[in-house]
């Protein structure tokens, strides 16, 4: 499972990026939407990145120390 960043934007939807995967965003009407949605995002740009033959970027947390 990959850190998600969720933000509820002006326009009521809510947004949603993968930090780790340059470009991953997506958006929903609410936030189990969003999810989803950026998680079948996820699948798909990993799967391309693999018949690439280009790594996958970790998922890498910096501490808050």
């Amino acid at each position: 499972m990959r850190r998600l960043n969720f933000r509820h934007g002006e326009d009521g939807y809510w947004l949603v990026q993968c930090p780790s995967l340059p470009g991953c965003i997506s958006q929903g009407e609410t936030k189990e939407e969003a999810e989803a949605n950026i998680r079948a995002i996820i699948d798909e740009y990993i799967e391309v990145l693999e018949e690439q033959g280009l790594p996958v970027p970790e998922d890498v947390v910096e501490d808050e120390a």
